[in-house]
């Protein structure tokens, strides 16, 4: 289906098929979590093992990097990410759908929220005025640079994993076309990889930007702090 075309009007707004797909998935990973949490078993299933392993391995990377007090809600926001983005990009796999990470449109609201999430997080750290502090350190004329680093940074997020998931889904549909349905079995198992491999490679930045961003705001607050308590 092409992207331009709405899928269904209401009043005057257009709704296509990557938003409708990603507010699916939403509402389906939200009742899986539900499900998941509340029928948790003495002796775990396989699907269990799974899920408590990846969930460890999510909390390892983030304990490794963030501080303390702000562990938890990062685990809670880049684990979020990482299963979103991580069945979005296999959704293409079901026919008849194109994973909404194909979309450029999707992708930069995941970037923006990753933006917003850096600058969320590090002034809850250390307060707006210490976070602030950081882009006018040493000179103000460095704050021009800054603005222009965030803005490069969250552009460069969302135009990797549109572009690199969009290829991908075109590479699967010339080979369907030119060699039929038995042929792209292998071209399937790389868009498994290359989806799990995007959302990883997703996840990580997020992390790595927002761990960086407390790190930097935290060393600018605590003179700050030292002189408060002196």
């Amino acid at each position: 289906m092409n992207d331009n075309t709405p899928l269904f009007h209401i009043g005057p707004l257009d709704f296509y098929e990557a938003t409708f797909v990603s507010w699916i998935l939403l509402a389906l990973l939200w009742l899986l979590f539900a499900v998941t949490t509340r029928r948790l078993e003495l002796r775990p299933s396989r699907f269990q093992i799974v899920l408590e392993g990846a969930y460890g391995f999510v909390e390892n990377s983030v304990t490794d990097m963030i501080p303390p007090k702000s562990a938890p809600d990062v685990l809670a926001f880049v684990g979020a990410l990482w299963v979103f983005i991580l069945v979005a990009n296999l959704v293409g796999l079901i026919p008849g759908l194109t994973s909404p990470t194909g979309n450029l449109s999707v992708t930069s609201a995941l970037a923006l929220i990753v933006f917003f999430a850096v600058h969320w997080f590090g002034i809850r750290e250390v307060g707006w005025k210490a976070y602030l502090k950081h882009y006018v350190t040493p000179t103000p004329f460095l704050l021009p640079f800054e603005i222009v680093s965030e803005l490069s940074r969250t552009v460069a997020l969302a135009l990797r994993l549109f572009g690199n998931m969009m290829s991908l889904e075109l590479a699967l549909l010339i080979v369907v076309l030119l060699a039929g349905l038995i042929v792209p079995v292998p071209i399937l198992m790389l868009h498994v990889v290359e989806g799990v491999v995007q959302a990883y490679i997703f996840g990580m930045l997020a992390l790595v930007y927002i761990a960086s961003g407390l790190e930097v705001h935290q060393s600018a607050g605590e003179p700050d702090e030292k002189e408060s308590t002196t």
